[in-house]
């Protein structure tokens, strides 16, 4: 078996705990190059005594207690830093993901990709929840190109060079997939098993989805425009200032050939503050790439190139 290192985050699952172990038992026995990382993400319950309970009896089980809830994000990031193992896996501690399709995952990673990520295609969540995901990751795939069908996962192998360029937080760690292939790793998905929630309730709810939508600007914006503002803002703002142009060109025309600008001040406003706005975001993107420059001038050298090899 590869060296493992599997990271668990953890928030109030104290009756999942004992099961998922043995299930964790089950699949990789007593080998001794499987670590497992558990991270508390602040957890009201008991579940951090029954992780000291199990520390005890295996001493592959590393605990990482949070002082409070910090999301998942921060747990993975946690996680990630504490890894042994080149090779690292990644699931869910509600007993929906199944640790006996990590093999499967591991042996998809062996064929020569970066990150293998599962395909809840049988989900075993409520209407509602499946219905909200299904469009989520149909827009998410419209709008990153990425063409993964199941982007939240928790169920995931990767290569830990993946984990160490990642820099999560807030939702983004719905989005690992799209982060390490815009970083043009090779990424791929494979169907899994999803189970039935046994104990407790989501921690996740529709609230949610907002601050997905945001974070997935985010995503576009760090990876596809972060060595190259001018790019982002000046594409928006040379259309604001075609488009205002043309508003007043429109109006200038016909005050010239009619005499009167029929009513259409309005249109013409409406051209000026696109102008405005325009050339304020061209001078945004310009200011932003003289930053970019210098921020990436600075930090040139073998650790910069690391994250292209």
């Amino acid at each position: 078996m590869t060296p493992l290192s599997i990271i668990i985050p953890v928030k109030d699952e104290e009756q999942s705990l004992p099961v998922l172990y043995k299930e964790l038992l089950s699949v990789f026995g007593q080998q001794e190059n499987v670590e497992m990382i558990f991270v508390d993400d602040g957890s009201i319950d008991d579940s951090y005594d029954v992780l000291k309970s199990l520390q005890k009896k295996d001493k592959r089980i590393t605990i990482i207690k949070f002082r409070g809830n910090f999301g998942k994000s921060a747990a993975l990031n946690a996680g990630f830093a504490k890894a042994k193992h080149e090779t690292i896996a990644m699931m869910d501690a509600d007993l929906q993901d199944d640790p006996s399709e990590i093999p499967k995952l591991l042996q998809i990673l062996q064929d020569g990709y970066d990150l293998v990520s599962g395909w809840r295609r049988k989900r075993s969540d409520s209407p509602v929840k499946r219905m909200s995901s299904y469009f989520f990751n149909r827009g998410t795939v419209f709008i990153t190109g990425v063409r993964l069908h199941d982007f939240n996962c928790g169920l995931k192998v990767m290569k830990k060079k993946i984990a160490q360029s990642l820099n999560l937080h807030g939702e983004l760690h719905r989005f690992i997939p799209i982060l390490a292939a815009k970083m043009k790793f090779k990424v791929t998905e494979v169907e899994v098993i999803h189970r039935k929630r046994r104990f407790g309730t989501s921690k996740f709810g529709l609230e949610r989805s907002w601050r997905g939508m945001l974070d997935l600007l985010t995503i576009i914006f760090i990876s596809d425009y972060a060595t190259k503002p001018a790019h982002f803002f000046g594409r928006v703002g040379l259309l604001l200032v075609l488009v205002g142009g043309a508003f007043d060109g429109y109006v200038t025309f016909l005050k010239i050939t009619t005499g009167s600008t029929q009513d259409k001040i309005p249109l013409f406003l409406a051209g000026m503050l696109f102008i405005v706005v325009g050339v304020q975001l061209l001078s945004t993107g310009l200011i932003a790439e003289m930053v970019a420059h210098y921020l990436s001038r600075d930090n040139a050298g073998q650790k910069d190139l690391d994250k292209y090899l």
